[in-house]
């Protein structure tokens, strides 16, 4: 049976083949560096990241919060060994002490899809660079160097923070999926959002201005902000 062409259909995609999948990696920045998570290399760094963290910033997680530092220990043993996420560990170049974890979540290289999640950063870390150059240098990875179409990220949608974080690293809000999952015995409606490759350029030149040096004064204030350097550079 021939398909018929008076049918709307998406974008031809000529020459698309499968991606590789994502990969534990190390890249280089200027405020930070990601690193594959290793429990013996990043362990009592980020115990001590997390043994003080806010007992709200767990909430909307899958994990967490722990009683003791034994329970952050396994579950960053299974984090690192994990089969299904790709964790990373999060480096402040500043101090040369990981404060935060992310994963790579439900890749499909046969569709060029990968979401960013398991964010979880030491408090001194939160509204930094460092963690906005972390995001950077992950998207990077994706578009650049593995040719991804798609990058995703997921919150609860009771999740404000998780949110206005998204909106202002340039993912575009796609609305609530309505019983989505159970976490921790509660139910959590969805909020997704996304980034497309050809977003990508746009925000990639907003991201470079941002992280450089100029754009901040001596006491490491932000000039502009990066929404603003977003908005300016989607025209």
């Amino acid at each position: 049976m021939s398909s018929n062409p008076s049918l709307p259909l998406g974008a031809a995609l000529p020459g698309w083949t499968r991606r590789a999948s994502p990969q534990p990696v190390t890249i280089d920045g200027r405020t930070c560096r990601i690193e594959p998570l290793d429990v013996a290399c990043h362990g009592d760094d980020l115990l001590a990241a997390f043994r003080d963290t806010d007992e709200a910033s767990w909430v909307y997680l899958f994990i967490g919060p722990f009683a003791d530092d034994a329970g952050i220990l396994t579950w960053l043993t299974e984090a690192a060994n994990s089969k299904d996420y790709i964790y990373s560990a999060i480096i402040d170049r500043a101090s040369g002490r990981a404060g935060g974890v992310c994963a790579f979540m439900r890749p499909d290289p046969a569709n060029g899809v990968v979401e960013i999640g398991s964010i979880h950063y030491a408090d001194t870390l939160k509204r930094t660079s460092v963690t906005t150059e972390a995001m950077y240098l992950l998207m990077r990875y994706v578009f650049d160097e593995l040719g991804y179409r798609r990058y995703e990220w997921k919150c609860n949608s009771f999740n404000a923070p998780s949110r206005r974080a998204a909106l202002r690293l340039g993912f575009r809000f796609e609305g609530i999926f309505r019983n989505h999952l159970v976490v921790k015995g509660h139910n959590r409606d969805t909020a997704w959002f996304s980034i497309l490759d050809s977003e990508w350029p746009a925000l990639k030149g907003a991201y470079e201005k941002w992280l450089a040096p100029e754009n901040f004064d001596l006491e490491g204030k932000q000039r502009m902000s990066l929404s603003d350097m977003i908005t300016a550079a989607r025209g």
